[in-house]
């Protein structure tokens, strides 16, 4: 590690009701990648957005290559080299991949845009990142993890002295995370100071020098990551030894009767002849690469995207979903792993985004009966221990777990049966997975059942009764979770049919 690049030194910032950083101090070096870690809604990514300009600061001083600054705006702190990867994707989904990493910074021909120089320059980034993105592409048509790579591409594109990189393995494949891992050691390497914000130990354990860890707006302290272990960690931030072990039989007894049945289901291409059933009381695990088919399976299911054929049962009787409309009647919640596109109104309260799917229940004639939704929002809160002031607050001004907490809330109201958990604990800490973990199995043990997409293997092998394996559209393979483990997952994961 080289010398001291970056520090920040008694940094204070509120928000209404919120005390967000408590004079925290943080000191990044040249040739390092320092990990920032803390539960949501700790700070970690407000400091981040303090250091570029997004906030400001009411205190403290912000020291960068010896001089005391303060930027006004991204944009400043990007022509200084300090630059930002951010958790949510903040890329235009109507405009191809090359114009999204260009964009401010046009190459010109002449008076006019030269996007076939910006589509070449951007297909020497993914070469160089060793990824397979045609930068012709429109945005909005890639997946939630292609899109998270394209941000990181935007990123190295620039002449960057500093780069944050806030989750930005929460939407990639394994695959993906190692190729991202080779380019930060090759910065690493080159002299580059590095921000590594993550909720994965195994992550963090791999890639990072030293840990930096925050515990509600304030600095708890800074280790060296060789010389402490993932309990140490932990206990930095929550203050309690959160054990991961994976489950070793399934919960479902052998008679549960199948509460949805899903046979020979097309759609587009990325569905192909899925089969399969889902029993009172279990958590039914889809494993595979990004690019499976699970979340295409999922909307279909849902009636988010149209199916092309196949038969829906639900308790034995065949029903007919074209909309997520139909869907909730029949009792099916969904909650999508892009939760600001799809789980949540972040400019909407928490009180209003738990009841928006069972408004009609919160109507007193023509106007809604606040003290009975504000009831209802607590409960939950309190229920799910999301972080939130009041249940007035906009649902823009909590972290991304306790965003995911109001979306799981809106759902719980609605009293669905069948509840679709895709990427559940995406961008989510350790502390607020236990608690997640915690809330799937009293469901099930109520007699729900759940469907849960996730790219986690551990959170698979932790959760699941049993595992259903998806690869390039395919069901590849359906395993109990007696008999599952990572390597047999990873097989079916890569079988081609």
């Amino acid at each position: 590690m080289g010398e001291v690049i970056l520090t920040m030194k008694g940094i204070d910032k509120s928000f209404p009701g919120v005390h967000a950083l408590d004079h925290v101090d943080l000191e990044i070096r040249k040739g390092e990648v320092l990990a920032l870690m803390g539960e949501n809604g700790a700070g970690k990514s407000t400091l981040m957005k303090v250091l570029t300009g997004i906030y400001k600061k009411d205190e403290g001083t912000i020291t960068y290559e010896g001089k005391e600054i303060e930027f006004e705006n991204p944009s400043a702190a990007q022509e200084a080299g300090v630059i930002i990867v951010h958790q949510e994707l903040n890329m235009l989904s109507h405009l191809t991949v090359a114009q999204n990493i260009f964009i401010g910074r046009e190459i010109m021909k002449g008076s006019m845009i030269d996007d076939a120089k910006m589509n070449e320059e951007a297909a020497k980034l993914f070469k160089k990142l060793n990824i397979d993105i045609d930068p012709a592409e429109t945005m909005g048509n890639l997946t939630v993890g292609k899109q998270q790579m394209c941000e990181i591409a935007k990123a190295i594109s620039h002449e960057a002295k500093v780069i944050i990189f806030d989750e930005p393995s929460a939407a990639l494949t394994e695959t993906e995370i190692e190729e991202l891992f080779k380019i930060i050691r090759d910065l690493r390497d080159k002299g580059m100071a590095m921000v590594y914000i993550s909720h994965r130990m195994d992550e963090i354990k791999a890639i990072t020098d030293r840990v930096t860890v925050m515990r509600d707006g304030t600095y708890v302290g800074t280790i060296i990551t060789k010389d402490s272990t993932k309990d140490d960690i932990i206990n930095m931030m929550v203050g309690r030894v959160i054990y991961e072990d994976p489950k070793t039989q399934s919960n479902v007894p052998k008679d549960a009767p199948v509460v949805l049945k899903v046979e020979h289901l097309n759609a587009g291409k990325m569905v192909k002849d899925v089969s399969f059933e889902l029993h009172k009381g279990e958590i039914l695990g889809f494993s595979g690469l990004m690019g499976a088919g699970r979340t295409e399976t999922a909307r279909a299911l849902f009636g988010a995207d149209p199916k092309d054929s196949g038969d829906i049962y639900i308790n034995g009787q065949k029903v007919d979903i074209k909309s997520p409309q139909d869907a909730v009647k029949y009792g099916i919640g969904y909650l999508s792993e892009d939760r600001k596109r799809y789980g949540v109104v972040v400019g909407k309260t928490v009180a209003e985004n738990t009841t928006m799917a069972t408004m009609e229940k919160f109507m007193k004639g023509l106007f809604i009966n606040k003290k009975k939704e504000d009831e209802v929002a607590w409960t939950h809160v309190k229920a799910l221990k999301t972080k939130t002031p009041t249940v007035d607050t906009e649902v823009v001004n909590l972290s991304g777990g306790n965003q995911q907490k109001v979306v799981i809330a809106k759902w719980l109201t609605r009293d669905c049966d069948i509840l679709i958990f895709d990427e559940p604990t995406r961008g989510i800490d350790i502390g607020a997975k236990s608690e997640i973990y915690t809330l799937m199995n009293e469901l099930v043990a109520q007699g729900k059942s759940i469907i849960m997409i996730s790219s986690e293997m551990t959170e698979v092998l932790r959760m699941s009764d049993r595992v259903i394996v998806m690869c390039e559209g395919r069901k590849t393979g359906e395993i109990d979770i007696s008999e599952a483990t990572q390597e047999n997952i990873m097989h079916m994961a890569t079988l081609r049919k």
